[in-house]
């Protein structure tokens, strides 16, 4: 056969070319479909770095724990938490170091204490424990570790928590006289605080612990065995973080959050239920007082008070000098049966007396701001007059007239009695600590901790932002915070 012509060659190495061309094209579609396809059983976990499931988020506007996050210090050494646990019998119930039995039942439940099984019908539900209001930092600690917010990558954390058990501590260290005794858990512990990679982020301001005490008891001023207390809350490094108790003090770093009650529902229904049947108690004393005197306290008014209450047919005296008062059954009685129960200062500016006051639907009379008003701020009506009357007392003296707390009490009209009680039943769910085993739907004294906390950190992060210096401001004294106002309202 003779040659084809040249252009007919041509053509048909074109023709193999484009063939060839086109193969390879439909191949390589394949192969991209089937690498890349919807996820058809092929593992592309490599191919993405994947974080643990309670860091998780799809985006910042669908994840709930955004600018909530929480990081715990779970490694800080057992000898500021579980070792007080371990040797609970060495450590004392109360505030004194000598002659009370050890804490080791004020330890069960969480933290919650043993649970009262017979109330005599004074109380509703099984949610009542013997609660020792010291272990506040105990069982705010248990309910952290339910946090729905928790996580364990610090580098996303809003805030961090220190769960250090300071009021347990100075059951231990307290009352010694040696004063580098009495210090060496607090600077133990800012210098263990100071050396983590967190501390660095915000210089510890974005750190928060929890007292079941009063913040006094962390505030010695000067190094002398007479002077009450341990210098932590005055260590250049424990300035920069917050303390949640149970009394706040002058400085804005102490803020104060409600003393434990002996009510910790595990329910929503229980608080509602609770709170219809104090609604519904009757009530035939005018008024009411528990608690016992304090002749060794100069000024205290305790005395005159427990005068004026027994001097009255309309009041009602349980005296917690003869042990009546470690029931709380006992205490919960007298306050139902009661419309307004005198909250005078204790040992303190405070009591948890004002506490189980408030859950018994009880209106309580104050006599001085710092019991209440300018304590607990994150909690109470900013109108003082909406749940509580305030008889203000700066002396001894302003009590002397005889019958006066019942001349003022009974001049309150029944409406705005009623007014002020259905105000402090509204407030019962917000002062409560709940079952660290459970968690409500509606906010509880807990909840409302953590929710200021992370406000405060917020604002501290705004400050920094701006430009400005975070620590005007944050740890400053404010002299004027627990003096008598000039209005009521």
């Amino acid at each position: 056969m003779g040659k084809p012509p040249p252009g007919k060659c041509f053509q048909e190495l074109w023709f193999g070319l484009l063939v060839s061309f086109l193969l390879c094209l439909v191949l390589l579609c394949l192969n991209y479909s089937t690498s890349s396809g919807a996820n058809n059983g092929i593992d592309l976990s490599m191919s993405k770095q994947v974080r643990p499931i309670g860091d998780m988020k799809i985006n910042d506007t669908e994840d709930s724990c955004s600018d909530r996050y929480i990081y715990i210090h779970d490694d800080l050494p057992s000898k500021f938490n579980s070792d007080f646990l371990i040797n609970c019998k060495s450590i004392s119930a109360g505030i004194s170091s000598s002659s009370i039995p050890s804490m080791c039942p004020d330890l069960l439940n969480l933290g919650l204490g043993p649970q009262i099984e017979n109330s005599d019908g004074v109380l509703a539900n099984e949610s009542w424990f013997v609660t020792n209001p010291y272990l506040l930092e105990v069982i705010f600690h248990n309910k952290m570790k339910k946090y729905e917010c928790l996580t364990s990558n610090s580098t996303l954390a809003s805030a961090i928590y220190v769960p250090f058990y300071t009021g347990m501590d100075a059951s231990v260290h307290l009352w010694d006289s040696n004063l580098t005794i009495r210090d060496s858990s607090a600077k133990n512990l800012v210098k263990w605080l100071s050396g983590q990679p967190e501390w660095k982020k915000m210089w510890g301001r974005d750190h928060f612990f929890v007292s079941g005490r009063t913040s006094w008891d962390f505030r010695r001023v000067r190094d002398n065995s007479s002077e009450w207390g341990s210098k932590l809350r005055f260590l250049p490094e424990s300035m920069n973080m917050t303390m949640l108790s149970m009394e706040g003090s002058l400085w804005k770093n102490d803020i104060a959050i409600p003393y434990p009650t002996s009510f910790h529902p595990a329910k929503d229904i229980e608080v509602v239920q609770w709170q219809n049947r104090v609604r519904q108690q009757e009530r035939p004393y005018l008024f009411a007082f528990v608690g016992a005197p304090r002749p060794h306290l100069q000024g205290s008014i305790r005395g005159k008070i427990i005068d004026h209450c027994q001097a009255s047919t309309t009041c009602k005296f349980l005296h917690c000098g003869e042990n009546n008062c470690h029931n709380p059954v006992n205490i919960i009685r007298v306050f139902q049966s009661s419309v307004y129960c005198l909250q005078p200062r204790g040992d303190s500016d405070t009591r948890r007396s004002a506490f189980d006051a408030i859950l018994a639907g009880c209106i309580p009379v104050f006599f001085h701001p710092a019991t209440a008003f300018s304590q607990y701020l994150w909690y109470l009506p900013k109108n003082h007059t909406k749940y509580s009357v305030f008889i203000p007392v700066r002396d001894v003296k302003d009590l002397k007239e005889e019958g006066i707390i019942e001349k003022v009490l009974q001049g309150i009209s029944k409406d705005r009695e009623l007014a002020m009680r259905e105000e402090v039943i509204r407030i019962i769910a917000k002062l409560v600590y709940a079952d660290p085993g459970s968690r409500l739907d509606t906010p509880d004294a807990f909840d409302i901790a953590v929710q200021g906390i992370l406000e405060r950190i917020e604002n501290v992060r705004k400050v920094i932002r701006e430009g400005r210096d975070p620590s005007i401001g944050f740890a400053e004294v404010d002299g004027t915070k627990f003096t008598f106002p000039d209005t009521i309202d």
